[in-house]
């Protein structure tokens, strides 16, 4: 399962990267009026640092990795994820009409969604992980 965790973790990376410039995108639009669009870029940061610690700290300084600790960092990123991706999702409409602004918030959406079965996933791989009590 390290193989397949590994890959995980670049997957998330690159749409961590996309879903970080959409949304820097749209908050600098909208002069960081809207706190849907704030909070999905604190989800982007925050998400890499728990990256840090899910994927660096566990492989590089093992001794610092606490499994239980990643487990919970994952589980609330999910969450932080699925509420940030529903309340931007409510706000949009299904059709954009080429309005670049509207279609951003799309991809933006999309990519939140993507992001957060990705965290749950994770969550769930850590989380059996710690119950056998092997390195996943």
């Amino acid at each position: 399962m390290e193989g397949i965790s590994t890959i995980v973790h670049a997957v998330l990376l690159l749409f961590l990267i996309i879903e970080l410039g959409l949304t820097a995108y749209l908050v600098s639009a909208s002069n960081g009026h809207f706190s849907r669009f704030n909070f999905m870029l604190f989800n982007s940061v925050w998400t890499f640092l728990v990256i840090l610690y899910t994927g660096i700290v566990k492989r590089a300084f093992s001794g610092l990795y606490h499994t239980i600790v990643g487990l919970a960092l994952l589980a609330i990123t999910a969450i932080f994820w699925f509420a940030g991706s529903i309340a931007l999702a409510a706000k949009i409409g299904i059709h954009c009409y080429g309005l670049h602004f509207c279609q951003v918030t799309q991809a933006a959406v999309a990519f939140g969604f993507f992001i957060w079965a990705i965290t749950t996933g994770l969550a769930v791989i850590e989380g059996l992980g710690s119950r056998g009590g092997s390195r996943v």
